[in-house]
Formats: structure tokens, C-alpha cells, sequence
């Protein structure tokens, strides 16, 4: 069983930046991957990064490539999202999660998900 909690989130302007963080925990933690999606009221999940937690390789959604970085602390149990120029208005929940497969893009191939944090944009 994998717990994952989310932190970081808050109002930023555009163009700003913010950090995330998750923390992920459990005694059976076997996970391969772990990644961020967002989704915003109204819309589907998407994904946004994901990082091999063994072998340190990334993979990123267009929209963010150049602006958002994935990071990740195996010692520490910890996974981060760096998100420098941010988009303004609107608001969405950054969600962290887990799977066990191989830097998956798509939201079904994660079995653990965390309660999101939100992040607002302002103009």
C-alpha cells in the first residue's frame, strides 16, 4: 500500500513560480514511476510529468516542457514539481501518483493517487 500527499500549492502570478511537493510512504512501496497530473474544474485528468524512480529519466507533457521539472529524493521519500512560468487565471489541482510501470503518461496506468493541492493563477 502507497500513501501520497501533496503540498506546495497556493495562488502564484503569472508568469511566477512554484514548488510542489509529495510525500509517499508505505511499507509495500514498489512503485516504478511517479508522476504529476493536473486537472482543472470541468476537465479531464492530464498529465503533466513522471520520473523513473530507479533509473532517474523523465518524461514531460508538451505544454510545460522548458518551464516545469520533475524531481525526486528516493532517501527522503520524496517527489517534486518545480513550475516556473505559470499560466495565468483559472485554478487546478496538481495531483501526485504512482504506478508501476514504466514512465506511463496516461492516469489509468497509476494505482495511487493523493488528495491533490491547489494551485490558482492570478493576472
Amino acid at each position: 500500500q502507497v500513501h501520497l500527499v501533496e503540498s506546495g500549492g497556493g495562488l502564484v502570478q503569472a508568469g511566477g513560480s512554484l514548488r510542489l511537493s509529495c510525500a509517499h510512504s508505505g511499507r509495500r512501496f514498489s512503485t516504478t514511476t511517479m508522476g504529476w497530473f493536473r486537472q482543472a474544474p470541468g476537465k479531464e485528468r492530464e498529465f503533466v510529468a513522471a520520473i523513473s524512480w530507479i533509473l532517474d529519466n523523465t518524461v514531460y507533457a508538451d505544454s510545460v516542457k522548458g518551464r516545469f521539472t520533475i524531481s525526486r529524493d528516493n532517501p527522503k521519500n520524496t517527489l517534486c514539481l518545480q513550475m516556473n512560468n505559470l499560466r495565468g487565471g483559472g485554478t487546478a489541482d496538481d495531483y501526485c501518483a504512482a504506478a508501476r510501470v514504466t514512465l506511463s503518461i496516461g492516469a489509468a496506468g497509476y494505482g495511487y493517487w493523493g488528495q491533490g493541492t491547489q494551485v490558482a493563477g492570478t493576472t
